[in-house]
């Protein structure tokens, strides 16, 4: 994907300006959130027990439910505690076809998990155990590493504490 350049980039710039201008409240004045937080994100798995052992195993998250999809018969849903009493789950839908990632309009880029320092190599320590790709990214802030997921999830483990975004506390 080309990156906008020159005058297009200038553009973009400006519009982003008048934005934050127009819709960005400074905290103290800005209205509380109507909602208590992330239930759960969900995904769509191709193979239940792959997904299960790449959370659990990799990541460090426990299962925490494993049931069938009220909307969909035989397909299976399930959770992983993420922390801060957030969860992410899953579900799989046999008999439909599971197409490769695309990182497109209405899909996802990645979900942000922060953790320790000390977390953060852990799960590094298990990525590179078992061979499983993945990219560091390093600011002044907080290192982050993206790795995906076997369905294609994009994950990003980054140091930076929740409510932060570059430094900043934003709540």
């Amino acid at each position: 994907m080309a990156q906008p350049q020159g005058e297009e980039l200038q553009a973009l710039l400006e519009r982003q300006a008048e934005l934050r201008q127009q819709y960005l409240v400074p905290s103290a004045e800005r209205q509380a959130s109507s909602a208590r937080g992330v239930h759960h994100a969900a995904f769509i798995a191709r193979d239940v027990e792959e997904t299960i052992l790449f959370y659990r195993d990799v990541m460090g998250f426990p299962l925490v439910d494993l049931a069938e999809n009220r909307d969909y018969r035989g397909s299976t849903h399930f959770f992983f505690d993420v922390g801060g009493e957030n969860m992410i789950a899953f579900f799989d839908f046999p008999g439909h076809s599971h197409p490769e990632f695309e990182e497109a309009v209405g899909g996802s880029h990645h979900v942000a998990l922060s953790v320790t320092a000390e977390t953060f190599d852990e799960i590094k320590g298990r990525l590179d155990e078992r061979g499983l790709p993945y990219m560091t990214v390093s600011s002044e802030v907080a290192p982050s590493l993206f790795v995906a997921d076997p369905n294609g999830l994009r994950l990003e483990l980054i140091g930076e504490p929740l409510g932060h975004a570059l430094g900043e506390y934003l709540l």
